[in-house]
């Protein structure tokens, strides 16, 4: 038995060595809300320990000073009570969960994705009129879409940024979820076809870092990968320069050639997108003939409030009515 023990054990050991050389890319990020979300892992785990280090050791204490062959040991069968320990019992773990609920609750609505990044790090608050880099996120089956908007440049499966500026992305899938993840810059959020989600973050050390689909969406999930750079302002500007003058436009006929599954993509960079390519992705009508969902929904109040109208012009909103069909 003992000897089974034993080689079950050094066999798991090559397992264990094999994790040294995991990346621990989450407790090294690169970007400033990606640190305060470490921090508050650590944390969090450090409360955790307060509570699990102290039982376990007591739960081995107690275990060796009361067994069976100790005889000087106290034996009281009929004791059932200690207020003492009752209220250490509880009231410890009391603390650590409100302390621990309050850090959250706070940091929950400071890191908020939706929320404009107020600083770039500690002491470094955002200054007056730097406008965030738009980037526009589309997951398609198996692979990423990035479009600048205002450098009217994208790029399949790269996508880069400048240190210490402010990232606004806007994010959507093209048909099923997935979930936009570049751990060292910060948490993920989920891209959904049909909604746009919102993301804010920065990222202040220069490197080039993975970025993947934390969601599993299907047969090429594996590869959908990108990589994120992030450079010095020139070198983004080169970055820029690049894809504009070496790369095609990206036409509705190619998104729609893109959108279709495929795995393992290679980087590519296109010089243009169509500006509007990415609200029609949102809005489910970038292929031809298709009706935008935003479309659809204000035609439908418009019916509803002329149908509204029709059985009681007296009750019936006049604001609805006036609202002008798309």
């Amino acid at each position: 038995m003992k000897i089974g023990r034993f080689f079950r054990g050094a066999a798991a050991a090559p397992l264990l060595l094999g994790l040294a050389g995991c990346k621990m890319v989450v407790m090294d990020p690169a970007g400033d809300i990606a640190v305060q979300q470490r921090d508050l892992i650590l944390l969090a785990t450090g409360l955790m320990l307060l509570i699990i280090v102290p039982v376990i050791a007591l739960t081995l204490f107690f275990a060796w000073k009361y067994r069976a062959s100790n005889l000087k040991a106290d034996y009281d069968p009929e004791w059932h009570h200690s207020t003492k320990i009752e209220m250490a019992v509880w009231a410890a773990p009391l603390a650590i969960i409100m302390i621990l609920g309050t850090v959250t609750w706070i940091t929950s609505h400071t890191l908020d994705p939706y929320r404009p990044l107020p600083r770039l790090a500690p002491n470094r608050p955002v200054a007056a009129g730097v406008k965030p880099l738009q980037v526009e996120v589309v997951a398609l089956d198996w692979k990423w879409l990035f479009i600048y908007p205002e450098l009217g440049v994208a790029t399949v499966n790269e996508m880069a940024a400048p240190v210490d500026r402010p990232i606004a992305f806007k994010i959507t899938a093209s048909s099923v979820m997935n979930s936009f993840y570049v751990p060292a810059l910060a948490g993920q959020v989920y891209a959904m076809p049909g909604m746009q989600t919102q993301l804010h973050a920065v990222v202040n050390k220069a490197g080039d870092y993975e970025g993947f689909s934390a969601n599993y969406s299907g047969a090429g999930f594996s590869g959908m990968k990108f990589r994120f750079k992030g450079l010095s302002e020139a070198d983004f500007q080169r970055w820029v320069a690049a894809a504009k003058a070496g790369g095609p436009q990206l036409t509705r006929a190619d998104y729609l050639k893109l959108e279709k599954p495929s795995a393992d993509e290679p980087v590519r960079r296109f010089a243009g997108a169509d500006p509007n390519l990415f609200l029609d992705v949102v809005n489910r009508c970038a292929a031809p003939g298709q009706v935008c969902k935003d479309r659809m929904t204000h035609t439908a109040q418009a019916d509803a409030a002329a149908v509204a109208q029709a059985r009681n012009p007296q009750c019936a909103d006049p604001r609805a009515a006036k609202r002008p069909a798309l």
